[in-house]
């Protein structure tokens, strides 16, 4: 919130370059900026940290319970890790004061190829669950999958409203870009506890695999945005922070 006889923070999306810093007021200003970016580094640390977690909980369950859905989400989560990792250096990078053309381009390559692997993604579970349904298999219902995938709509909730606060208070293009990533692992975790939840609790074996198929347009639409280095709009719909 800006403070009185303040100038307001570049807004995002009016042009501004990606980590753009504000000029602020002098040595406050580089100290409050300074905040920022070690309150955005924790936040990526931390989202790492779970992502690792929930990945490897999520593509064990998924391989017991044959569950399309699930795997598709535990695959997703280590592709989020990647796009985290690329956050933290990026940050790293700017605190450090490097070359701010150099940051970009290698910041463009990085997720041109955490698009690629989205790409990917899409189309192996696309195949699977096509496959699932012609062929009739049915997937177990997943206790475990349940759990992880309700623990995961709080923790990216809280997430994505953290990244979207401290993104406007940095003006970075780069941390908002991503808090619309953890928007959208909100909607994936949802999607996939759809699935596994009709599945356990009705015996509708089908809604795992459909849940896979809604997914992918979500990893498109990332892999989408990612290719191009803009700004996922593909999960809004979260109230301000």
């Amino acid at each position: 919130m800006n403070t009185p006889n303040s100038s307001p923070a570049p807004s995002c999306h009016s042009g501004c370059s990606p980590d753009e810093a504000h000029s602020g007021g002098g040595a406050q200003g580089a100290l409050r900026r300074a905040a920022h970016v070690k309150r955005a580094l924790q936040l990526e640390y931390f989202t790492v940290a779970w992502n690792v977690v929930e990945g490897l909980v999520s593509v064990w369950a998924a391989i017991i319970a044959s569950s399309v859905a699930l795997l598709g989400f535990g695959i997703d989560s280590f592709v989020e890790t990647t796009s985290g990792l690329i956050l933290i250096w990026r940050l790293r990078a700017e605190r450090h004061a490097l070359d701010p053309e150099q940051i970009e381009r290698l910041d463009q390559r990085a997720h041109k190829l955490v698009g690629l692997s989205l790409f990917l993604l899409a189309a192996y579970v696309g195949f699977d669950a096509v496959t699932i349904l012609v062929g009739g298999e049915r997937p177990e219902p997943t206790l475990v999958g349940i759990a992880v995938t309700t623990l995961s709509l709080a923790v990216m909730w809280w997430l994505a409203r953290a990244k979207r606060r401290t993104a406007s208070a940095l003006a970075s293009r780069a941390l908002e870009a991503d808090s619309f990533q953890t928007t959208a692992c909100l909607w994936l975790s949802l999607i996939t506890l759809g699935g596994i939840g009709l599945n356990a609790a009705l015996g509708w074996w089908w809604a795992d695999p459909v849940a896979a198929l809604v997914m992918i347009w979500f990893l498109l639409s990332e892999g989408r945005e990612a290719w191009r280095g803009e700004d996922c709009e593909c999960g809004g719909g979260l109230p301000p922070g």
